[in-house]
């Protein structure tokens, strides 16, 4: 099974000079709890709900006039949409990450592979089961 017959499409996106409440709000709106920053057609990095709360609320800053970019995570892991599942959940073990921003042959964002896709759509339990395993493995705190 293919990365496109599972993941999740028309996914909303933000610019880096988007407010963080604008973020928020968006998540709320969407029941979701990420998504994808864009400029130029290209995605630049990724803003969760955990930013939020660890990089926007925790360090104090001021949601309604600090922008997506001062807390967002500019490392952004892929997969394409032509990728086999497995090559998805691969991606994710090794990263320990639960949600993939998916492109085309062009590095256009299609949509977004999720561990929830995996295992609900991809009806593969033991894929599912061994990648939530593996990420979930604490790691050690920064020193």
């Amino acid at each position: 099974m293919k990365v496109r017959d599972i993941m999740t499409k028309n996914v909303e996106v933000l610019n880096p000079f988007s407010k963080i409440s604008e973020a928020a709000r968006k998540m709320i709106e969407l029941n979701i709890g990420i998504l994808p920053v864009s400029e130029n057609g290209k995605v630049v990095g990724m803003v969760t709900d955990r930013d939020i709360a660890i990089r926007a609320v925790a360090e104090e800053r001021h949601p309604p006039q600090e922008l997506v970019n001062a807390i967002m995570t500019p490392d952004v892991h892929y997969c394409y949409e032509s990728q086999d599942i497995d090559e998805a959940a691969e991606i994710m073990r090794s990263n320990k990450i639960r949600r993939l921003v998916v492109l085309n042959e062009n590095m256009e964002l299609v949509g977004i592979c999720s561990l929830g896709d995996l295992a609900v759509e991809g009806k593969n339990d033991k894929l599912s089961g061994e990648v939530l395993r593996e990420i979930s493995k604490p790691s050690k705190p920064e020193e």
